[in-house]
């Protein structure tokens, strides 16, 4: 009898210890899951940043190996990592050149704007909207023109109705893509009239006219600019862009930036994205 109490005390503690068996297994199974789980995790968030793509002109371009230096190429150091800049932004161009390069022709039609021979997109634009590496849902699209699209002379010469249709359909274009379309006034050359700096660049109200007709918020890049101008007293100027406090900011030709020049107007561009509330600050480091 004592035997038989004895074989039964011991069944009673195998069976108190396999719970506590499986159990550290099961513990360490799930341990091992979350850790699995959270690098994933950390790649889906790296790979929902967005790419900010940029078109534009000299002003907004990358350096060649000097002066002048467009702001664009001092974009990406103001955001977190993971968010990607594509900088597609090529100086002497015109909206409208940028679009179609090689197929806008020296002729003007009977509207006096510049007419093409072909509808074709630019090879940068067509790679822009390519459905595998271009724009994608969430994506950002910077458009900022109007420097060279005053020329009356084609092929750049564009007038304020095409101009306005042109930057619509950018930011039509973006949209369909899932990206998010900012449209930017042109930045300002810096001009004084006395003591002041004054703005001297068009199709401002067709920017905004463009940025009304399809959501996207419009950045006045033209008034931050003078504000800092006037905020660095950089006038009155006797002439001489190649010295001084003009001369550290512009290239000797009071339009476009030397290094220093081009991050303070990238820091404009951000700062505009905070206070204007443009999701991508959120992005912002």
């Amino acid at each position: 009898m004592e035997t038989i109490m004895n074989k039964a005390r011991l069944l009673a503690v195998i069976a108190l210890m396999i719970p506590l068996s499986l159990t550290a297994p099961a513990q360490a199974f799930q341990q091992q899951c979350a850790a699995q789980a959270s690098p994933k995790a950390e790649t889906k968030a790296v790979a929902a940043s967005p790419t900010v793509w940029l078109a534009g002109d000299s002003t907004m371009a990358n350096p060649g190996t000097s002066c002048p230096v467009g702001w664009g190429s001092q974009f990406a150091p103001l955001f977190k990592s993971g968010v990607t800049v594509n900088n597609r932004a090529v100086g002497g161009r015109s909206i409208q050149t940028w679009m179609y390069e090689g197929n806008v022709t020296s002729v003007k039609n009977s509207a006096g704007e510049c007419t093409l021979s072909s509808t074709a997109y630019s090879s940068r634009w067509q790679a822009m909207l390519d459905a595998t590496t271009g724009m994608k849902a969430g994506d950002y699209l910077f458009i900022q023109f109007g420097i060279n699209d005053g020329d009356t002379a084609c092929p750049r010469h564009v007038g304020t109705a095409r101009y306005q249709q042109l930057m619509t359909t950018m930011a039509q274009a973006a949209l369909a893509r899932g990206a998010h379309p900012v449209l930017l006034t042109a930045v300002a050359a810096i001009t004084c009239s006395g003591s002041s700096a004054v703005k001297n660049r068009g199709f401002v109200t067709q920017t905004v006219a463009a940025g009304a007709a399809t959501g996207a918020p419009v950045i006045d890049l033209q008034t931050l600019s003078v504000n800092l101008y006037n905020q660095r007293a950089f006038c009155p100027n006797n002439g001489d862009y190649g010295s001084g406090t003009v001369g550290a900011f512009f290239c000797n030709d009071h339009t476009h930036f030397e290094t220093y020049g081009a991050q303070q107007i990238a820091v404009l561009v951000a700062g505009a994205v905070r206070a204007q509330n443009i999701p991508l600050a959120a992005y912002l480091a």
